[in-house]
């Protein structure tokens, strides 16, 4: 069965690490997609104007292909690399970490940046609280009247959630279902049932 459920974190936590004068203040947030992350980074950036640094990776989606990371001017792979790192180290989805620096006059060396830009996302993700989600799909369904007992006895009996409805001659409605159950949702009616399902 295809799998619909992942890990992310609850609410935005926090996290920091200190070397020889650098602070790196690590920020975790859960998020839906891109244009949300776009918005947290640019505030994040006005917020800590004053930083040398704003490095972040992310990861979104349940399959856990549809990420990236940024080293925001520390040298390459030593900031965002091991950002992400950690959010795959934890097995999560669906979060963006930032990790601000302040420069403490002593330059780290990337061996030292790696570390601590792996430290400071560590200790935010590690005060988060970590939960289960599962993927869901929105559907619209049309059908003939004829069929609305037939249809509506299948949802009752998926436990699914309507809104939206329409109940004429044709009939519509709204449905949100797991996205594992969605092929057994497909299966679910007489081969004459007119019932037809467009994910939206």
């Amino acid at each position: 069965m295809e799998t619909d459920n992942f890990l992310t974190i609850e609410s935005p936590s926090e996290g920091l690490f200190k070397e020889k004068g650098s602070r790196f203040l690590a920020f975790a947030y859960p998020v839906q997609d891109e244009e949300e992350i776009q918005l947290i980074i640019e505030n994040t950036r006005k917020k800590y104007h004053d930083a040398r640094h704003h490095c972040y990776a992310w990861r979104l989606g349940a399959d856990l292909t549809h990420f990236r990371a940024n080293d925001d001017g520390e040298p390459t792979h030593s900031a965002g690399k091991p950002i992400l790192g950690q959010i795959q180290s934890f097995q999560l989805t669906n979060v963006l970490v930032i990790v601000v620096r302040y420069f403490g006059g002593t330059l780290l060396g990337v061996g030292g940046l790696i570390q601590a830009y792996k430290s400071a996302s560590m200790d935010a993700l590690k005060n988060a609280r970590i939960i289960e989600q599962h993927l869901f799909l929105t559907c619209k369904m049309s059908f003939v009247y004829d069929d609305l007992g037939h249809v509506m006895k299948v949802l009752k009996d998926m436990d699914l959630p309507q809104w939206d409805q329409r109940f004429e001659i044709d009939c519509e409605l709204k449905i949100k279902i797991r996205k594992s159950q969605f092929s057994k949702l497909q299966h679910a009616f007489r081969p004459d049932c007119s019932v037809k399902i467009n994910v939206i």
